[in-house]
């Protein structure tokens, strides 16, 4: 180096040429800069079966948020969907059958204690034919408790049964903290205003914690089912004829207790959407 300092001296030209030999020498053995490898997520608010281990997972560039609503039907957006990097679904609505409008992959499956059940009797279509997708299972105490929880024992089973899958659960302190998140957002303590939260909360907190950019797909705006003149879609995808979408959301935002607020939950996603990028496709929030 103090060579190249000297011969600088005399020949500006020189110095360029022999500096840049220097460095072509001295770091091809560098390796690829940080920034170019994926970004490793940690989130310690899922605790993984049996181990309590957090998820680690490779954060997702783009994620498409698929909703179980009816409006999926017909859409078409299965082959968009799929491109997504990350594919959030829900409880147990399904692909086979509907992927052209649902898509056919499924990277994280958020699950409700209450749709544990339907969950573990096709454990051969969930546990079997999608390995590759990791389960997030949300519920209270005395559900997911790890010494008496009858919903926790009934995963730790079926994890006997299929070693490979992946299951977490939310850890209770994670549970606080989406409560604390939506009276933060709407000023009410969440149980005293008699309300449950939704799987559709929990996987949109999930996807902010993981996704650069989320597009959620068949999601309604809080204003849709108030003021928009609309055919009637089933509330969920899977289950033609049974109660219609907005019937059911009306119906529990009215309720005074034991209901989702399903409405209210809208409200929220579409101002964290002015934070964060998040879109709404079909239908479109529009701004």
């Amino acid at each position: 180096m103090k060579i190249l300092v000297r011969l600088c001296a005399g020949s500006l030209l020189l110095c360029v040429i022999l500096w840049l030999c220097w460095i072509k020498t001295n770091t091809r053995e560098l390796p690829v800069k940080l920034s170019f490898l994926p970004r490793t997520v940690q989130l310690w608010g899922y605790s993984r079966l049996p181990d309590g281990e957090p998820l680690i997972r490779s954060s997702c560039e783009t994620c498409a948020v698929v909703s179980s609503s009816g409006q999926m039907l017909s859409s078409g957006l299965g082959h968009q969907i799929d491109q997504a990097k990350c594919i959030l679904r829900m409880n147990v609505a399904p692909t086979l059958g509907y992927e052209s409008d649902v898509g056919s992959r499924s990277t994280l499956r958020v699950v409700s204690h209450t749709s544990v059940p339907l969950l573990l009797r096709n454990q051969t279509y969930f546990f079997q034919q999608s390995q590759d997708t990791a389960y997030v299972i949300w519920g209270p105490p005395r559900q997911m408790n790890i010494d008496s929880g009858i919903t926790y024992r009934a995963l730790l089973q079926a994890k006997g049964r299929h070693p490979g899958v992946q299951i977490y659960t939310l850890t209770q302190n994670m549970m606080v903290h989406c409560d604390q998140i939506f009276q933060n957002e709407t000023g009410k303590n969440r149980a005293m205003s008699g309300a449950f939260l939704s799987t559709g909360w929990f996987t949109m907190i999930l996807a902010m914690e993981l996704c650069d950019e989320i597009t959620v797909y068949g999601m309604v705006s809080e204003n849709y089912c108030r003021e928009q003149s609309h055919p009637p879609v089933p509330y969920h995808y899977y289950e033609k004829g049974r109660l219609d979408e907005c019937s059911m959301y009306m119906m529990h935002e009215r309720a005074l207790r034991g209901a989702h607020r399903f409405i209210t939950e809208k409200a929220i996603f579409s101002r964290w959407a002015s934070r964060k990028r998040i879109h709404f496709s079909h239908p479109s929030w529009g701004s």
